[in-house]
């Protein structure tokens, strides 16, 4: 039988359980996939620990990304066919040797994208791509701040941010990490353990500051974010793996220059499959083209889920991992 990891009640690495289960055909829509590769991203720890509730209770199986190939169609489904090699990075329940999903979230791979690529690439791409294309617009000359720049969604924007030609300023844990940060494009390298990164960004922009934060560490970067930030600058949220901003202030945001704020997520920008197929098509475009590498630096067997996700939390991974069934 197939095997996947499951989670029967919610908590740290410890609740992820690896186990047979059964998968059926596919019913009109749905699709059967084989996994090739599995993607590991923060949001899983969410779900995990019950920070984000999974929308059909427990137990559950997690994940949100992956690649594979179709094995089995289900009545009414024209788009794909068995062969198909296929990547989704918004459909909960991806830590598993084979499933029945809906065709909605999947999208044909180009033959110049590996299935690990894919795999590590799918929620992380997307979510650079609406961060720089949609929730603020980035534009040769702007400066930007990319909070973790070596972790997996970090070094995609500070790649496809040089690109538009903007000055990326990236905030790291380590020497070694701040290496590949400015190997990926980032124009200058903060240390946070070492330098007072606000300082730093004031030091570095002399006094201009950024137009845009993307700050996906949450707690432990607010509000000195905030202080990044030049009047009418966008401090977009997108992550929380330090844990959640707790008792965000509107006033602050007032006293710190008019500035915006937003909490956007990957799933309400590709919420129609029009605007998840235009979202997927940039990133490929950018991967394909080698404008955006995308780095698998850590891979681990599926049955070894609970020991990514303790790295992942530690803060001991780099660039992207994936997990193979």
């Amino acid at each position: 039988m197939p095997s996947a990891v499951r989670i029967h009640e919610l908590g740290g690495p410890e609740v992820l359980k690896f186990e047979e289960i059964a998968v059926g055909s596919p019913g009109p829509g749905e699709v059967k996939v084989r996994h090739t590769a599995i993607g590991l991203n923060f949001i899983d720890t969410y779900f995990r620990s019950g920070l984000y509730p999974a929308p059909n209770g427990l137990p559950f199986i997690p994940g949100n990304e992956a690649a594979g190939v179709i094995v089995e169609v289900g009545a009414g489904v024209t788009d794909f066919v068995p062969g198909d090699r296929v990547a989704y990075g918004t459909a909960l329940g991806a830590y598993c040797a084979e499933r029945v999903m809906s065709a909605a979230p999947l999208l044909k791979l180009p033959a110049s994208i590996p299935d690990e690529t894919a795999a590590a690439m799918m929620l992380k791409g997307m979510t650079a791509r609406y961060l720089l294309r949609q929730t603020y617009p980035v534009k040769a000359g702007d400066t930007i701040l990319v909070q973790a720049a070596a972790g997996g969604v970090g070094l995609i924007l500070c790649q496809w941010a040089s690109h538009l030609g903007a000055t990326v300023i990236g905030t790291v844990g380590s020497a070694e990490k701040g290496e590949l940060a400015r190997a990926n494009g980032a124009t200058y390298v903060i240390n946070y353990r070492d330098e007072d990164f606000v300082a730093r960004v004031k030091e570095i922009t002399e006094g201009a500051l950024c137009d845009v934060v993307y700050d996906g560490v949450g707690q432990a970067t607010y509000p000195a974010s905030l202080d990044c930030l030049r009047p009418r600058g966008m401090f977009v949220s997108f992550g929380n793996a330090s844990g959640a901003i707790q008792n965000f202030s509107l006033l602050a945001l007032s006293q710190k220059g008019s500035l915006y704020a937003t909490r956007p997520t990957l799933f309400t920008h590709v919420a129609t499959r029009d605007a998840l197929v235009a979202n997927a098509k940039d990133l490929f475009e950018v991967v394909g083209s080698g404008v955006v590498k995308i780095a698998v630096d850590q891979r681990y067997k599926l049955a070894d889920a609970a020991e990514a996700h303790r790295e992942l939390e530690a803060r001991r991974t780099t660039g992207s991992t994936v997990l193979l069934p």
